[in-house]
């Protein structure tokens, strides 16, 4: 029973798209021009921004009277609200389930948000666990993160694949232990130059299904 070491944000979940509801929302709320989107968007950088700097950016452009501390929670709720489970993930990781594999969801992140994300969308019934590296104590790219995710499930990291959409962090993860992974392009062009995955693709889904031939063909090999 390998395992199956996949990231959370923009991996599982849809952060992007969550974020982009709430920030359409928030601008219009507060009578921003829509064209501003482009700018929350940037600010946020794909959620690698500390909130608190993202609540600081916002407070300055816009001459907000709200506390730092109401726009952080403002940010996180309105993003949470907005994060859905596709059932066609779901599917996947239940297939994984059927096939031996054991899915562990490894992301950096706090505790309270992350938790509250597996948590609220359902993906707590689809894996086996979580690691979040505020709990953890390391972050990924750090191989150590996915070796507590491994103990978690008393398991080993032999055999295992890592999927998800960071280079630095996934991939290079993945590359620093010698696992095989699959990199989610989420349109973008490959770039590092010091490691490759294994595989790409467009998504969880597919990129389930990549692992799992792999993971046939080298059984039949």
């Amino acid at each position: 029973m390998p395992l199956l070491l996949l990231d959370l944000d923009n991996t599982l979940l849809d952060r992007a798209g969550a974020f982009l509801a709430w920030a359409r929302g928030f601008l219009t709320e507060i009578g921003a021009p829509p064209q501003d989107l482009d700018w929350l968007v940037a600010i946020d950088a794909d959620g690698l921004t500390d909130r608190w700097d993202v609540a600081d950016a916002i407070r300055d452009r816009y001459r907000l009277r709200i506390s730092s501390i109401d726009l952080v929670d403002e940010l996180t709720e309105g993003l949470v609200e907005r994060l859905t489970l596709d059932p066609l993930v779901a599917c996947a990781l239940r297939i994984a389930d059927d096939a031996g594999w054991v899915p562990v969801v490894v992301t950096n992140g706090a505790t309270r948000h992350q938790d509250i994300k597996i948590r609220r969308t359902g993906l707590d019934r689809y894996v086996a666990d979580w690691v979040i590296s505020e709990d953890a104590g390391v972050s990924k790219p750090n191989p150590r993160i996915f070796a507590l995710a491994a103990q978690r499930v008393r398991m080993r990291l032999h055999g295992a694949w890592v999927v998800g959409d960071s280079p630095e962090a996934d991939i290079g993860g993945a590359a620093a232990m010698g696992l095989p992974s699959v990199w989610l392009h989420r349109g973008r062009t490959w770039m590092e130059s010091r490691y490759r995955p294994t595989s790409t693709a467009g998504g969880v889904i597919p990129a389930v299904a990549t692992v799992l031939a792999a993971a046939g063909a080298a059984r039949y090999a």
